[in-house]
């Protein structure tokens, strides 16, 4: 007696239904699992913090006394010019290899060693993260500017970043790095207002401002604050809370008879910047928009150099002239602060997306 095909087929059709339900169960369940974990470990700190001020220095700023102030992005170490990231249109998330890390480390440490500065505000600083190969970048760069006191300002810290899915970004631990030569009297950070919807902000940054108070010889204070805003929120809608918030901060610190600086990575195209002036065959990156005309904070002034830029587009690796790029890095400082001199650190992007902005200036 002959086997009736159709009946085999059912047969073999139902155990590949039984496989495919399982797997997609299976699929469902470690989702389920994932949010549930990436929920209950979600990074919350409080709207604001005291931060430990490591191995601080003694020496205390006077009026009429130039001093110097750097700001670099540092790419976790590993955005160098060969580089691209998911989130600007490119593919990657993680530095090429761990000797690719090392390596842009090792120069950037040998150029704040070489460049140095009163007060270095550093940002995208990781520790020991999947991105960067577990690599301690905060130790290193605290052995190399030994003669300042460090300040670490945690702004990023997932167990697993899932995407890009080929080659996820995994376990990050990363934040604002503050150093200063002169003496600090406390520091805090304040978080940023504006958070993604659940479930993508349990893998985004948790944006902050770090805030340092030096002591003058003559009474009063410098208030320094070390800055990284949003770049990718739809629309800047995220982007202006923060603004918003950080307005208000720069005024009641002013009105209260500070002197005020505030430096770093503004994702914003800066007043008095315009990245025209750069030519290059790619459009603008889609997240690149100007700062708003009345953000400016009335008796504030910006120091910034427009003559060259201070990062690039990373949707493909670097190529001179073909690279989108604009300044969105530099300082506003009260009217009371004088602006000596502002220059961008022109690193072709060796080994990070942003070159480093350096200024001098002197306290009224």
């Amino acid at each position: 007696m002959k086997a009736d095909p159709s009946s085999a087929d059912s047969t073999l059709l139902a155990k590949l239904l039984t496989v495919a339900l399982l797997a997609a169960g299976l699929l469902l369940s470690t989702v389920v699992l994932y949010l549930a974990f990436m929920t209950a470990t979600d990074f919350r700190p409080p709207a604001l913090l005291e931060l430990e001020i490591r191995n601080n220095t003694a020496a205390i700023l006077g009026k009429g006394t130039p001093f110097s102030v750097l700001s670099f992005n540092i790419g976790y170490c590993g955005m160098d010019a060969g580089a691209d990231f998911f989130m600007d249109g490119g593919r990657g998330s993680r530095s090429a290899s761990l000797q690719q890390t090392q390596t842009n480390l090792r120069r950037i440490a040998a150029f704040l060693a070489a460049e140095p500065a009163d007060l270095v505000l550093l940002q995208e600083v990781d520790r020991r993260a999947s991105r960067s190969y577990r690599v301690d970048e905060l130790d290193e760069l605290e052995k190399r500017l030994a003669g300042h006191g460090g300040i670490f300002a945690l702004n990023y810290k997932v167990p697993w970043v899932p995407v890009p899915l080929a080659r996820p970004m995994g376990a990050v631990e990363s934040g604002l790095l503050t150093f200063s030569r002169l003496r600090v009297n406390s520091a805090r950070r304040f978080r940023l207002p504006g958070k993604e919807a659940w479930p993508r902000q349990l893998a985004e940054l948790d944006r902050c401002v770090s805030e340092c108070r030096l002591p003058l010889k003559e009474g009063g204070e410098l208030v320094l604050f070390n800055l990284h805003l949003s770049a990718f929120d739809r629309g800047g809608r995220i982007r202006r809370q923060q603004l918003t918030w950080l307005r208000e901060r720069l005024l009641a610190e002013y009105k209260n008879g500070s002197h005020v600086i505030a430096g770093g990575d503004w994702n914003h195209g800066l007043p008095g910047s315009d990245p025209e002036r750069f030519p290059a065959t790619m459009a603008p990156s889609a997240w690149y928009m100007a700062l708003p005309p009345g953000f400016t904070p009335p008796g504030f002034v910006w120091a910034l150099d427009p003559t060259r830029p201070t990062v690039r587009a990373s949707s493909t690796p670097y190529r001179p002239g073909e690279n989108f790029v604009a300044v969105i890095d530099g300082f506003l400082v009260s009217d009371n602060v004088a602006v000596r001199q502002v220059s961008v650190r022109d690193l072709d992007f060796a080994n990070s997306d942003h070159n480093p902005v350096r200024a001098v200036f002197l306290l009224k």
